[in-house]
């Protein structure tokens, strides 16, 4: 099964809501609200490639998706609905634009208007915020931004609103569009 302009993706679970506690599962979110985006899995496994788009993603790779992709919501009428990508209950299509990552031979990679960047910590002692606000180390990079001469382990800025917040591996990144970095502070002082 191809589509020409979607890719078809699979996953085992729409929602994160689930956590291990000394041999219990506790369900962190029961709700289907405007505020159960937090809790929607993000990563899928991909089945085909679109017939029609030239892409590195290939059959069988992770990848990276919009929240929306497996999420349910209500209707004007009270009724739960599944998204307009819903195939089957673990089967779903998507486009280009709804992919912003992808994981070939056990290691990620941004597609090519993407990047992701992990929070830098607070070091004033004088603020209230863990992080420090539009800043980050870059952790997965693309072409653009390497011919910019930004690479991965440099901290960047970026513009309000940019940030996008996902949960890889364990690890709190930022999902940014590449145009939306302006400006390169240097490298994190391991990397020096």
């Amino acid at each position: 099964m191809r589509s020409l302009y979607n890719y078809i993706i699979f996953t085992e679970e729409r929602y994160n809501n689930k956590k291990d506690l000394k041999g219990k599962e506790l369900i962190l979110n029961t709700e289907i609200t405007e505020r159960d985006f937090h809790f929607v899995n993000r990563i899928a496994k991909v089945i085909s490639v679109p017939i029609n788009i030239k892409t590195p993603v290939q059959k069988g790779d992770d990848v990276i998706i919009h929240h929306n992709v497996f999420r349910r919501w209500f209707d004007a009428r009270g009724n739960e609905r599944n998204s307009g990508s819903f195939v089957t209950e673990n089967t779903y299509t998507v486009y280009h634009d709804q992919i912003f990552g992808y994981k070939q031979k056990g290691k990620w990679k941004s597609l090519p208007d993407f990047c992701f960047v992990e929070p830098v910590k607070q070091d004033s002692k004088w603020s209230v915020l863990s992080e420090k606000e539009l800043v980050g180390e870059l952790v997965y990079s693309n072409d653009y931004l390497k011919s910019l001469g930004i690479s991965v382990g440099d901290i960047v800025g970026f513009t309000p609103a940019s940030e996008y917040e996902f949960n890889i591996e364990g690890k709190k990144l930022y999902r940014i569009k590449s145009n939306d970095v302006n400006i390169k502070y240097g490298q994190t002082q391991e990397n020096n």
